[in-house]
């Protein structure tokens, strides 16, 4: 039997080239991801062969990711269900794409019941859209990042994790930044709020080691917007976080164009994460015109 463990820093050494061998496109399969999120949704992982297995828990479920790596599926499902079995958990699959589903159907027909599940589908942009801006239906943002540009003495600067001692400085800024922006929108009285802040915390206190980029804004000297982000796959760049002060009118079109214009280049896509089931943050996310969305389904066996 194969232990699952705890994620921890030097994790990524063994797992990012497993990921890297599948290319997946979502979230879930960003080292990142699973390590800032991690002691929340108690993820876990295990080398199985020549797969990473990925799975979290709650006090009933075993809830597994699709491997990555050289998969062999029959095999790895087979581990899975044995490993929820000893140790007396029921089984599920979570964040399955539409491929998935259709590979664990051929593979296993009629054995799972599937439903999907709307507040994780990944929003996924076309990079040179998000650096243009260009046509119609982004007035709206050009018109808000002019605005932005009226202000005297605003400044954009990179946060690059090749430079360590000017990369400390300016993520502590953003840690204060971080914790103002906390307390203006009421984090602590939001359990999904407390959460966030816990993992992005967790990428701003380990962003050298996880070899993460990111990007700033400033007003007068003071930090009012940062972004982090990182290559995800072959053609597609994730963007882990992204906050501004709401009344700094344009911070928040005008940190995301900057940064996509300073660090993306060389990638096709910009996944830009799931919006939770939150109805503002969706709305916000689909004024960008996303041009496909990974979809995502939950599955038990029948």
């Amino acid at each position: 039997m194969i232990n699952f463990k705890n994620i921890e820093l030097q994790d990524k050494e063994w797992v990012k080239p497993l990921l890297a061998l599948s290319d997946f496109r979502g979230t879930e399969y960003c080292f990142t991801s699973l390590y800032i999120w991690s002691s929340i949704y108690n993820t876990q992982i295990a080398q199985f062969e020549q797969m990473l297995l990925i799975r979290s828990a709650d006090e009933e479920y075993f809830y597994y990711l699709y491997p990555a790596g050289k998969v062999d599926l029959a095999k790895a499902v087979e581990f899975m269900m044995e490993d929820a079995r000893t140790a007396g958990k029921k089984f599920a699959f979570n964040s399955l794409t539409q491929e998935n589903k259709e590979e664990l159907e051929r593979l296993f027909p009629d054995k799972f019941e599937f439903s999907q599940t709307r507040n994780s589908f990944d929003y996924i942009y076309e990079r040179e859209a998000l650096a243009t801006l260009t046509g119609k239906k982004y007035q709206p943002k050009r018109n808000f990042i002019s605005r932005f540009k009226e202000i005297p003495g605003w400044q954009y600067e990179t946060i690059s994790h090749l430079e360590p001692e000017r990369c400390s400085e300016l993520l502590e800024e953003c840690f204060q930044m971080n914790e103002k922006w906390c307390k203006m929108s009421a984090c602590n009285h939001n359990a999904s709020k407390r959460q966030e802040c816990c993992a992005v915390r967790r990428a701003l206190k380990d962003f050298i080691a996880l070899e993460l980029e990111g990007g700033l804004l400033r007003v007068d000297g003071e930090v009012v917007a940062y972004t982090v982000g990182e290559p995800l796959n072959s053609d597609t760049y994730i963007v882990h976080i992204e906050k501004a002060f709401s009344d700094i009118k344009g911070a928040y079109p005008m940190i995301n164009q900057s940064f996509v214009l300073d660090r993306t280049e060389k990638f096709k896509y910009i996944n830009r994460e799931d919006d939770a089931g939150d109805e503002g943050l969706r709305k916000a996310k689909l004024s960008y015109n996303p041009v496909f969305m990974i979809e995502k389904y939950f599955a038990i066996p029948k």
